[in-house]
């Protein structure tokens, strides 16, 4: 009955679609409102009862590295200053109890790969993945990890967050079968990675929330690199339905993909009407501009 006290997040991709604001630094450092793509989905993790934070990083993301490491300098000058709000933020960033590891992936060959880059880590336990990329806002539920560890704890076998999509947009996805038709929780029958709209077997598209078992491991491991000489997760989750259970959770709360120029301006748009600081003044300007 373990667990799930880890958290992988890959964070070695090049981010190009954001160019130049990507060439010299990371995606995930880009900012919603006040706080990092990155932030956003390590909070949501430390709020499951992730105690152990797996980075997987690869060139030009040290500045991951130092968002979630201790900033003496920083910290002493506004303790000086006797700016303590400000200062209780920055210690926040990462709770006291909780650890941070960072293993590099030495070449981008695919998200599998990336997952596989943890298993020294993780071993044999049950852990998540989370990809920034997706930031997902619960909207008053409790945060879409911890209602996957709850399946999890519940069902004790791996769990895909997953959301329906036009079938238009399934060519963007990986798209899961599944045993009924409806449902929050569904026992997954097959998972295949962007097909045609065409032949897609459902609407319902995994996002950037997983939580496996440690058995996920020996299937990247006997994984053929595919296209672009990639391991997709997809293939060794498929490979994994064949001996136990996964499952799909259609999560309550809404997901933007800030992966996409669109979804990040939508995110930064509502996060901000909901910010404690600038929420207000920011709708007035809003409804301002409409008028």
């Amino acid at each position: 009955m373990k667990k799930v006290t880890k958290a992988v997040f890959p964070v070695a991709g090049l981010g190009s679609r954001f160019l130049p604001a990507t060439k010299a630094s990371p995606k995930e450092m880009m900012p919603i409102v006040d706080k990092p793509l990155i932030q956003y989905a390590v909070e949501e993790a430390v709020a499951a009862g992730v105690t152990d934070l797996v980075f997987i990083t690869g060139r030009s993301k040290r500045a991951i590295e130092d968002h979630f490491d201790k900033a003496y300098e920083l910290e002493t000058e506004l303790e000086m200053r006797g700016k303590m709000e400000l200062l209780k933020i920055v210690r926040d960033t990462v709770p006291a109890h909780v650890n941070c590891i960072y293993i590099r992936q030495a070449e981008a060959l695919g998200l599998g790969h990336a997952v596989l880059c943890a298993a020294p880590v993780v071993g044999e336990e049950p852990f998540a993945v989370l990809l920034a990329d997706d930031l997902l806002d619960g909207q008053g539920d409790l945060p879409v990890m911890r209602q996957m560890v709850d399946v999890y704890n519940y069902n004790r076998c791996s769990v895909l967050g997953v959301m329906n999509v036009d079938r238009e947009q399934t060519k963007h996805y990986g798209v899961v079968s599944t045993e009924r038709d409806s449902g929050e929780v569904q026992r997954v029958t097959g998972i295949v990675e962007k097909p045609k709209p065409e032949e897609a077997p459902s609407t319902q598209a995994v996002i950037g929330r997983y939580i496996l078992t440690g058995r996920i491991f020996d299937h990247l491991r006997q994984l053929k690199p595919g296209a672009g000489g990639e391991l997709q997760l997809t293939d060794a989750i498929a490979s994994l339905l064949q001996e136990e259970a996964v499952l799909a959770y259609q999560f309550k709360g809404v997901r933007y993909d800030c992966g996409s120029k669109l979804g990040y301006l939508q995110a930064t748009v509502e996060l901000g009407l909901k910010h404690p600081e600038v929420g207000v003044e920011f709708a007035a300007f809003l409804a301002s501009r409409g008028s």
